[in-house]
């Protein structure tokens, strides 16, 4: 049987710092396979950027009210799954609202809430339903309208970078992606991976550990970028119907297949706020809620298995 090192690689990119751990038989292995990895993530980052004057999204957002903007095969398949998210949240996930960033700034000081009125005027430039697609073009039918990938971005280069791993022989591993976990295999000892769950009022400490071998760990909450005021924290999970940021959970982490999945069925479980727990439970999906108050929520069957 081949022996096993674990090797690990840090990196930077999407404004986040990320890591892989492979278990490879040599160091040079390990480290073609972590170059070859590393380097779709720049790929996916250029391609997708908002903040690129060259990525696909600023050409399709600079076309806003004008043209069709030509796609290939993997951009269409991104809007495709931003369908079946959009379809799954009765319209609360929504790749076109990245725009209330416009009203919102989270780190402004002093802290402010926008008015109704600034809501409402950014709101007008909300609408996936209205978007124009299909395999082959794009287009934005308002001027002022804009698509962010940033909420399917990051988790889709984890679930890209487990693939690229697994196509060259890696058959233990674990990617995190800036908190976003996509795990190949178990451990070589036949142990799961331990995915530590930050505690959202305390970032230092885990409030919980959730195992997976073959799968991955995402999470949405309301302490990344936020502020409080007057006794209320405002995140930036923002519902696009009304524009305010979510209220009822401090964080879901979701258990899944994959990492885009995980992440994106973590964050429309914050915004379907109460109803979050039946939502979860439809799809069948492990999962750890915290509550406004700090209570730890996991799944009926779940906490049925642990008593």
């Amino acid at each position: 049987m081949e022996s096993l090192a674990l090797f690990r690689f840090t990196f930077h990119a999407m404004a986040a710092e990320h890591e892989l751990q492979l278990f490879a038989s040599s160091a040079s292995r390990a480290e073609r396979v972590a170059e070859a990895a590393i380097a779709d993530v720049a790929r996916i980052e250029a391609k997708y950027s908002r903040y690129r004057d060259d990525s696909v999204t600023t050409r399709i957002n600079h076309a806003a009210g004008k043209e069709h903007v030509a796609i290939d095969a993997e951009t269409a398949a991104l809007l495709r799954y931003a369908d079946q998210c959009f379809r799954l949240s009765e319209g609360r996930f929504d790749i076109t609202a990245g725009v209330l960033r416009r009203v919102w700034d989270f780190g402004a000081k002093p802290a402010h809430v926008p008015s109704g009125e600034a809501l409402e005027a950014a709101r007008t430039s909300i609408g996936w339903a209205d978007v124009e697609w299909d395999d082959h073009a794009v287009r934005l039918p308002r001027e002022a309208m804009e698509l962010d990938f940033g909420g399917i971005g990051k988790e889709y280069a984890a679930d890209r970078v487990a693939a690229i791993c697994a196509s060259r022989g890696i058959v233990h591993a674990l990617v995190n992606l800036g908190g976003d976990v996509r795990a190949i295999g178990g451990q070589p000892d036949g142990s799961p991976w331990r995915i530590g769950i930050r505690d959202p009022r305390a970032p230092d400490r885990a409030i919980a550990l959730l195992e997976v071998d073959d799968g991955a760990v995402a999470t949405s909450g309301d302490y990344e970028r936020c502020f409080d005021l007057d006794g209320r924290r405002y995140c930036h999970i923002l519902d696009p119907r009304s524009g305010m940021p979510v209220v009822h959970w401090q964080s879901v982490s979701v258990v899944a297949p994959l990492c885009v999945v995980a992440g994106s069925c973590a964050t429309i479980a914050m915004l379907f706020e109460e109803r979050a727990p039946a939502f979860l439970d439809a799809q069948q999906f492990d999962y750890l809620a915290i509550d406004a108050t700090g209570k730890l929520h996991r799944p009926a069957r779940a906490e049925a298995a642990s008593t």
